[in-house]
């Protein structure tokens, strides 16, 4: 049995050891590439006195002696700049010293290769940086002079003859033409740190042009006399201005204007930048208004479409490891005033981890105009956001399937950012010599990563798979195809390590190779390499890539200015196109594949527009927000809910406002009541004839005699006069428990939009409630009440009640009774509910009850002999909790049964829940101070990769939590080691409250029949943050339920940040219970707000509007952009079936609330594919209605 076992392991040892990889590394000895980047430290040269001294070197690609194999350049700092010529066959020769390239002795950053006079050879610019002595910055041009008799290259320094001998602190040069004259100019990226400052504290940004460290912009003007270009710096004229300690700028024509952009990633807190070209010479910081964050500690970067859509993407690198005990190692406290004083000192929302952001094009405005663009961050949906203390993002298709994959480089060699050094080195230099504080300093050697582009949008790590498990500190890194065979191999600069070579040894597919293609430029006179060009490919029916030729790329370093395409099976191309800068194209049709495309400007004659690249065709929906009249603006005050619980993942004090929409004067005409507060109490929308509307206060008076928090709004006849009248739910998270603030109130209306609050018509309940729902369950005529609990102030995330209020008025005395014991006794403790919606799950008749809710699964209550009973468990939906936050329903196959959509927090977040590895928060007052301490948890990597259940929050804000924890964690390291079991005792353990999620998905609840659902996830466009008002409508005119959403969450933990990448979304149904997402620009519906409520109603004119609201935000009012209809159903209509005229049918269900924080209008839209509706009320009868 030994000997078996033994020879199984082998078996099993050489079966792995045959497992393809995509990258082989090839070693120094059969390459010749023996480059290290060697730091040696020193009393003046060290990362206690310098910031910088470890951010590396770049690499350049260059074919430098035009022999048809790329040649590569290493940026040394201490040590030499290295030149090999690729000899073939990854073998490559040091011509370095014949060449006259080594840098000169001086600490070489960025690496630009550029043919900079247009003679055909390519030319290297350096960029020196570090040194006190402003001589040894200065940066050297090694002008090409052509190839001696031995085959080398000969260079000569020339950087004073062209004007860039810069001797400013500089990082990297990217060559391009900002002004469209021809001729590239030049953005320097700078980074001069200031000893008098400390980079991380908040101050007025310097936006005259007299900041230290600043960006430069340098023209390329051309001298006839010396027949070569002399640059000038235009920086302060242009508009460069901006300080930030740059690392790295890509150049690319973001908003598709036909103009260069430039997008700058700036360390520390200095705000990214991006400069929009003006096209008159000038340049305007446009980040805030295209990014709703960006990384704090912003790396290398790089600008490409990942999901193939034809828009610019962009990833940047920050420091955030994947690892819990790197993470709790090397994190800091959060802190709430940090994110105030962005808003207070103008600053960009920034959080430390790397940012993927997709552009989703063209924002719509008021009446179609259109705008920027606008971009969604899904670092953390995409699983691309924590690859520690990482510099340069290789953007492009390794593997040739199709899509762009990512590769990262990282590595510090001394981890200043160690807590437990951090500690130590504040005292230490008050007794210990420099020489043994640097001793201290922890060193920690990391493998680069590698990620596979799955679908456009999400990546899996495959560092292991493809050969990038090789610990380095690796900074400067490009891709090139250095062996011309189609697959882009890699050159890694290294500190204190040989540099990494690594051949692409192809993705293989059934023993199929994918394909395909690259495109090589011959441009004008003036830019030989048609830098700035844009190819497009079209093929296998309707795929899409594009490349725009910028090779100053990731961090530091220059790739070759060709273009590459991956095709997967494709072996032909219907067609390219190259679309110059000068505004003419050329097109190759039916090209093959695996070949390399010459594509010669002079060959271009056809001209193109860019205001024609992405049209604004006309939406379903337009804001006619302006055109309505309606100018409101939700106001709050900021309440800290994290001074009450340290832990919470969210604040449970910003969910408002509401919207409630009905006819609330009677004149025919829907109107809108928004939640108010203590800024701004509840205000009317009342609309009028013309399609306007007029804003007035709820109530008379002007302010509340009590600092309320409007929860939910119902619109509903609570008395039997016709007259709709309001209620509305105390909410929020401010006042302790069983305050008065937490009231609900019910307010009567006059039959004149006038309203009067009904003193004791409600039972007294001082818990703080966020929806409330209505539904005559007892068929007695009268609406009866559904009110949620949403959490018991201060204990979050202990359940709480709900409650069940029967209407009991008589002879027009409202009275509403709590009957939750008698009607539906497990409402008691039932959880943290959000939502709620009544409607017939299954189809018998009686309408039941469904809860969405945090830490819960979506709770199914069928109502049985007129109770309600939880059937959960036998729906499908009870082992999937999650943080459910909203509810909409509708038939979207046409079966005759309702299906649900219920939102949930999405897949953009740190916190990934899966039934194997779910989110747990732990609770109870653990160290009896009259506190609840709540943990959040979550399963991470520990040091040997295993998945355990480690805190969410680091070290400090824990024992801001329990104090108690300082005496049982002295040191980071020990807290970096613990999991949830030896955070907590076990005692403490199993007397504490336990609540888990395994779906954060947003999900689709296809209705079986007979109680049960199938739970499918919306499109990952719906998952990119959380999910709240939702309407689903016809919107098309297909005879399909679509459904339009509104979302984020602001006021997340701040150490995870915003829930912001939602900008609305419109999702079109199939009829088949699939969705497609739509664009904003074919949409129409831009909120990218921390949005809350949507509401449909009736508009002037038979008008079909939708309003929307957010946080701080405006009210919106869109308008559907079609000729529509509308029946309007009575108060105490139920349901109805729809019969369209090609036989199909379709149930819809009226309710009174629906989604988050929404009531909409309860009518039927109408259009020409239907036949007939049928008609219920609550008492069974129905009506019929042709059209």
């Amino acid at each position: 049995m030994k000997r078996l076992l033994i020879s199984f392991t082998i078996a099993i040892s050489l079966c792995s050891c045959k497992k393809h990889m995509l990258f082989e590394q090839i070693s120094s000895s059969v390459s010749g590439v023996t480059f290290n980047n060697l730091i040696t430290e020193n009393d003046s040269i060290n990362p206690i006195d310098n910031a910088t001294v470890y951010n590396g070197g770049g690499v350049g690609i260059g074919d430098f002696n035009n022999d048809g194999l790329p040649d590569v350049y290493f940026a040394g700092n201490m040590v030499p700049n290295k030149l090999y010529l690729n000899k073939g066959n990854f073998r490559f020769e040091d011509v370095t010293a014949k060449a006259g390239v080594d840098g000169k002795g001086r600490w070489a950053k960025g690496v630009s290769i550029i043919d900079i006079n247009n003679d055909g050879l390519a030319d290297i610019y350096v960029c020196n940086s570090f040194a006190n002595d402003a001589q040894k910055r200065q940066n050297l041009l090694y002008v090409n002079q052509g190839v001696g008799k031995d085959g080398v290259p000969m260079f000569k320094e020339e950087a004073h003859e062209y004007g860039l001998d810069i001797q400013l602190f500089s990082t990297m040069a990217s060559f391009f033409d900002y002004d469209n004259d021809g001729d590239l100019d030049m953005y320097l990226t700078v980074n001069e740190p200031n000893p008098a400052e400390f980079p991380n504290q908040f101050r007025p940004i310097n936006i005259t042009g007299t900041g230290r460290s600043m960006g430069r912009l340098y023209r390329n003007d051309w001298d006839p006399k010396l027949k070569h270009p002399v640059f000038k710096d235009v920086s302060l004229a242009a508009g460069i201005k901006i300080e930030g300690y740059g690392h790295a700028a890509t150049i690319a024509d973001i908003n598709l204007d036909g103009w260069k952009d430039i997008y700058v990633t700036n360390d520390f807190l200095s705000n990214n930048i991006l400069y929009i070209n003006n096209h008159d010479g000038t340049f305007t910081d446009k980040s805030k208004a295209y990014f709703k964050h960006t990384s704090f500690n912003a790396m290398g970067q790089d600008i490409e479409d990942i999901n193939n859509d034809g828009l610019a993407d962009i990833f940047e690198l920050d420091m955030n490891p994947a690892d819990n005990f790197r993470k709790k190692m090397m994190s800091g406290p959060s802190s709430y005033t940090t994110i105030q004083n962005f808003d207070h000192y103008g600053y960009q929302y920034q959080y430390v981890r790397n940012t993927l952001q997709l552009n989703q094009g063209p924002s719509v405005g008021e009446n179609n105009q259109p705008g920027d663009p606008t971009f969604s961050e899904i670092g953390f949906l995409s699983g691309v956001s924590q690859t520690d203390w990482s510099w340069t993002p290789m953007v492009t298709d390794f593997d040739n399937d199709g899509y762009r994959d990512i590769i990262v480089t990282n590595g510090y060699p001394r981890d200043i950012t160690d807590h437990d050094f951090i500690a130590y080195r504040s005292n230490a230099f008050l007794i210990t010599p420099k020489k043994e504080v640097l001793k201290q300093i922890p060193s920690v050697k990391i493998h680069n990563y590698a990620f596979r582009n799955q679908d456009g949008v999400q990546f899996t790590d495959v560092s292991t798979n493809w050969g990038m498990d090789i610990p380095s500190f690796s900074n400067g890194a490009v891709y090139a195809d250095l062996n011309n065979d189609g697959k882009m191999d890699l050159a890694i600069n290294n500190i204190n390590d040989e540099a990494l070579i690594y051949k692409n040894t192809g993705a293989e597919d059934d023993g199929n190779l994918n394909h395909y293609l690259k495109v090589k430029f011959k441009g004008p006179n003036q830019n030989r390499q048609g830098i700035g060009t844009f190819v497009d490919i079209y093929y296998q029916h309707g795929l899409h890539q594009v490349y725009e030729n910028n090779p100053y790329r990731g961090y530091l370093s220059s790739i070759e200015p060709i273009a590459h395409f991956g095709l997967g099976k494709s072996k032909v191309i219907d067609s390219v196109v190259v679309r110059w800068p000068n505004k003419y194209k050329q097109t190759f049709l039916k090209v093959n594949a695996d070949q390399t495309l010459y594509a010669n400007v002079n060959d271009a004659h056809r001209a193109y527009s860019f205001a024609n690249a992405v049209p604004i065709k006309k939406p379903l929906f337009t804001n006619i927000t302006g055109k309505s009249a309606v100018n409101y603006v939700h106001r709050d005050t900021d309440y800290k809910d994290f001074n009450i619980q340290k832990l919470l993942p969210h604040k449970l004090s910003e969910y408002n406002p509401a919207l409630s929409a009905g006819d609330i004067n009677g004149d025919g005409l829907d109107d809108i009541v928004v939640g108010g507060n203590l800024t701004t109490p509840a205000q009317v929308f009342l609309q009028q004839s013309d399609g306007t509307f007029k804003q007035r206060g709820l109530l008379a008076e002007k302010k509340y005699d009590h600092p309320y928090l409007d929860g939910g709004i119902l619109i509903f006849d609570s008395n039997g006069d016709k007259f709709p009248d309001v209620l509305i739910t105390g909410s929020g998270y401010k006042a302790p428990a069983n305050d008065a603030v937490y009231q609900d109130r019910l307010y009567i209306n006059d039959g004149k939009g006038h309203f009067t609050l009904a003193k004791g018509a409600l039972p007294e309940c001082f818990k703080s409630k966020l929806c409330v729902r209505a539904f005559d369950y007892n068929n007695d005529g009268k609406l009866d009440l559904f009110i949620s609990g949403r959490v018991e102030p201060w204990r979050y995330p202990e359940p709480v009640n709900s409650y069940i209020l029967r209407n009991d008025t008589k002879n027009g005395k409202v009275k509403f009774t709590d009957v939750t014991d008698e009607i539906a006794p497990g409402l008691k403790k039932i959880g943290l509910i959000c939502d709620a919606l009544f409607s017939d799950f299954d189809n018998d008749g009686k309408t039941d009850l469904i809860l969405a809710g945090e830490w819960m699964p979506v709770t199914f209550l069928k109502n049985i002999g007129g109770k309600f009973v939880n059937v959960t468990a036998k729906s499908g939906a009870g082992d999937k909790p999650g943080w459910w936050s909203s509810i909409v329903a509708g038939d979207f196959r046409h079966t005759g049964r309702t299906d649900y959509v219920v939102g949930n927090v999405g897949m953009n977040t740190l916190y990934q829940a899966s039934a194997q590895f779910p989110v747990f928060i732990t609770a109870n007052d653990f160290d009896k101070r009259n506190r609840f301490d709540a943990f959040p948890s979550l399963f991470l990597p520990g040091k040997d990769g295993i998945q355990r259940e480690y805190p969410a929050n680091v070290r400090d804000d824990a024992f801001k939590q329990m104090i108690s924890l300082r005496t049982k964690f002295t040191n980071y390291h020990s807290y970096a080691e613990a999991t949830m079991q030896d955070l907590l005792s076990p005692d403490q353990m199993k007397n504490a409250l336990r609540l888990k999620a395994t779906e954060l998905r947003s999900c689709y609840f296809r209705n079986d029949g007979n109680s049960k659902f199938t739970i499918i996830p919306l499109p990952i466009e719906a998952q990119v943050s959380a999910l709240n008002g939702m309407v689903t409508d016809d919107f098309d005119a297909d005879g399909n339920l679509d459904l339009a959403i509104n979302g984020n969450d602001f006021g997340t933990d701040v150490s995870i940040g915003r829930y912001d990448a939602l900008n609305g979304l419109l999702l079109k149904g199939d009829g088949k219970g699939g969705f497609s997402p739509l664009s904003t620009a074919n949409s129409g519906a831009y909120l990218p707000g921390d949005g809350k409520a949507l509401v449909k109603l009736r508009g002037a004119a038979n008008s079909y509007l939708l309003a929307a609201s957010e946080h701080l935000g405006p009210l919106r009012i869109f308008q559907l952009n079609a000729k529509t209809s509308m029946l309007k159903v009575n108060d105490d209509d139920q349901s109805a079936v729809i019969t369209y005229k090609n036989g199909s049918s379709t149930k819809q269900e009226f309710y009174y609330g629906s989604s988050f924080l929404s009531q909409p209008s309860r009518f039927i839209l109408i259009n020409n594919k239907m036949a007939q509706v049928s008609i219920k009320n609550y008492s069974g009868t129905t009506r019929l209605v042709k059209f």
